[in-house]
């Protein structure tokens, strides 16, 4: 009769035992100079005791190891990214690695940004919020280092990711409208093949009675404005008294252009954004949004791909709940 097989030990258990975060666990066993005595004499102790064995293949790859995390963002001007990036920050940090951003904005930026960074000889891990990656640009890089998708993703991988529950957050905006309501609804998207744009339609639509009035957008503050001139230019019998914008930005520029022929927010509009950027708070309407935990998806994200690195098992998939914030943009149907 055999014994049974031990379960295997992880990090993870050893943190739990010395009572430090993983991160600390990986920095006593690999740079432990970084690490103050006790932290350090409290890891080895939870070694010893939980007789932990470090991934010899992660290490020696940790012996060669850049320093560097890069973070490939798909337009470093949108505000809605600080916040994960001061997140991700964090995390490295205290892991002992710097953050690098790059900007995947236009497609040959996208290819470059890639090329140069998909690299371990340049970066010991990839955070990647552009969706708009395709599984050949990954399948042509085999030798890349570990890749964790955060915010976006990428349909056709099996890369592991960290992300808003996009549905129920478009579902919460559209709940919120009908609940003071409104029954005519417009929605403000995003490009049409986009991961957010496709998951929020689903939400919306699910709690809609009937499909709304869509208006094409690409989640910047010019978008929001061309759809305040198109619904400043319908049939006022016919237009949504209710908007959901999946973006702050293209809500607050849809705003600016109804506010500015005279409309009333929400006396004959109301208006909901997405994703909680701290600015809308402050316009001379505030926004009601739907609130995505930006530093907590960020640091989530780091602390995934630290786990890859270190060769410990990851969750394929991690979901962010978001929130609605009710603020002076949204009121009563009119009439």
């Amino acid at each position: 009769m055999t014994d049974a097989p031990q379960p295997t030990i992880r990090l993870t258990d050893v943190a739990r035992r010395a009572g430090v975060s993983p991160a600390t666990v990986s920095r006593a066993l690999s740079r432990p100079e970084m690490v103050s005595p006790a932290a350090r004499d409290a890891v080895f102790q939870a070694v010893e005791a939980t007789g932990y064995r470090m991934n010899h293949a992660a290490r020696n790859l940790r012996k060669q190891r850049t320093g560097a995390i890069v973070a490939l963002v798909p337009n470093l001007a949108n505000p809605f990214f600080a916040k994960i990036l001061a997140g991700m920050g964090q995390e490295v940090s205290a892991a002992g690695y710097d953050l690098l951003v790059g900007d995947t904005m236009d497609a040959g930026g996208r290819h470059r940004a890639l090329n140069r960074f998909l690299d371990p000889s340049r970066a010991d891990g990839i955070i990647l919020l552009d969706g708009q990656v395709t599984p050949a640009d990954l399948r042509a890089l085999p030798d890349a280092p570990p890749v964790v998708m955060a915010c976006e993703w990428i349909d056709g991988t099996d890369l592991p990711r960290v992300v808003l529950d996009n549905a129920a957050g478009a579902a919460m905006a559209a709940g919120h409208l009908a609940a003071l309501g409104h029954r005519r609804i417009g929605v403000i998207g995003g490009p049409a093949d986009n991961v957010l744009h496709l998951s929020r339609m689903d939400g919306l639509r699910a709690a809609l009675a009937q499909p709304p009035q869509e208006y094409a957008g690409d989640f910047t503050l010019q978008a929001g404005a061309r759809a305040g001139a198109a619904w400043l230019a319908s049939d006022p019998a016919a237009r949504p008294t209710g908007i959901a914008a999946f973006s702050d930005e293209m809500a607050a520029g849809f705003m600016a252009e109804l506010q500015r022929a005279g409309v009333s927010i929400p006396g004959e509009v109301s208006v909901v954004g997405f994703d909680g950027i701290d600015w809308v708070a402050h316009l001379p309407t505030p926004l009601t949004t739907i609130r995505q935990p930006k530093q907590d998806l960020g640091r989530t994200a780091a602390r995934t791909l630290l786990a890859r690195i270190g060769g410990e098992e990851i969750p394929r998939e991690t979901v962010l709940r978001p929130e609605l914030l009710v603020r002076g943009s949204t009121g009563p149907a009119p009439g």
